[in-house]
């Protein structure tokens, strides 16, 4: 839900975000809607790329917190 609404609110599609990763389009579905695991390497690509803390993103807090 968090790595939807953080690709939302930036005007993003998938495929966009998937090119951050290296990914496909579908890859990336795929993590969005948790068929897949994140890895810790996109984790940290993902976080940097939207300026947030991977606590945010994993849920470990509902604040947002910007780097």
């Amino acid at each position: 839900k968090r790595l939807i609404d953080l690709r939302t609110d930036a005007d993003l599609t998938q495929e966009d975000v998937a090119k951050v990763l290296n990914k496909s389009q579908q890859g990336y579905a795929h993590i969005e809607n948790g068929r897949a695991n994140i890895s810790v390497d996109d984790l940290i690509t993902l976080c940097r790329f939207y300026k947030v803390s991977p606590l945010y993103v994993l849920g470990f807090t509902d604040e947002v917190i910007k780097l």
